[in-house]
């Protein structure tokens, strides 16, 4: 889901301010204030759109004169000199805000379409692909939001909205079964438990404890296959770490409900965007 309003408006006016500061003087030096522009944003590779909407609001931040016409929807497959939405209104105002505004499509449309390749991997298997924390600071809402445009789902958004019981939380509370007691007396029952465990001896403790999921890390995959079997009916099961796309669809395999994977979004490459100004007229 995108974003609310307000925090749409947040992190694009932060972008805004980071990009043009005082003014953008190129802009401002060269091209006559009075002149109306028309561009075009076009695809210059396949893959998945993400973040129109945060282009329309680029746009009104810097000119609500400036119109922004799309083409195509977020969640479209598009392929090289497809254009993705026309935009017109002063010229100056587009080139302003011209950068800010490719900078989030290309970067949101890249995770999705590298989302998109990871959920092709596991179709068929009932395994879910889901985003992680790792995810660019200020960005994690538009980040998560362009995961789900990828077909992807979302894990916790922060440390606020599930407990994960990780290696260093089971060494500072003395092992898996405290840790796992003193979040059941903290957190309401609405909240689930994550436990991460990197042992078959591990899995038995945390199902032991009542855990919710059992966060397999960085297992192989007759050992994940073992674990899934124990968890059956008692927890779901989520594989984790250095999961690529040639190692998915053998992970989904084992039975696992859920891959985590924080390359979604800490190795996506931005997707290859260009705008371009088509006509420059003077305004009467």
């Amino acid at each position: 889901m995108l974003p609310e309003s307000n925090t749409l408006r947040r992190i694009v006016g932060m972008a805004l301010r980071e990009d043009i500061g005082t003014g953008d003087v190129t802009t401002l030096a060269t091209v006559d204030p009075a002149a109306v522009g028309r561009a075009r944003m076009v695809a210059k590779a396949y893959g998945v759109v993400a973040g129109l909407p945060v282009v329309e609001e680029v746009f009104r931040q810097v000119d609500p004169a400036v119109t922004v016409m799309l083409t195509v929807n977020d969640g479209a497959r598009v392929g090289p000199g497809e254009t993705l939405c026309d935009i017109e209104g002063p010229a100056q105002s587009i080139l302003t805000g011209e950068r800010v505004a490719l900078n989030f499509l290309q970067r949101l449309s890249g995770v999705a379409t590298r989302t998109a390749r990871f959920v092709e991997q596991v179709a068929g298997t009932g395994a879910r692909i889901v985003d992680t924390r790792k995810t660019t600071p200020g960005m994690r809402a538009l980040e998560k939001y362009a995961v789900t445009v990828g077909g992807g789902r979302n894990h916790r958004i922060g440390l606020y909205d599930a407990v994960m019981i990780k290696d260093n939380h089971i060494v500072a509370a003395g092992g898996i079964a405290p840790a796992v007691e003193r979040a059941r007396r903290l957190v309401p029952h609405t909240m689930t438990i994550t436990v991460e465990c990197e042992s078959l001896g591990q899995v038995d403790e945390a199902l032991a404890a009542g855990a919710d999921i059992l966060l397999l890390d960085h297992m192989d995959n007759p050992t994940r296959a073992e674990a899934v079997r124990r968890a059956k009916g008692r927890a779901l099961t989520e594989a984790s770490g250095e999961i690529t796309e040639e190692t998915t669809a053998a992970i989904a395999a084992t039975g696992v409900d859920i891959l985590s994977i924080g390359a979604l979004t800490h190795s996506a490459v931005a997707l290859d965007i260009s705008l371009d100004m088509i006509a420059i007229e003077a305004r009467l």
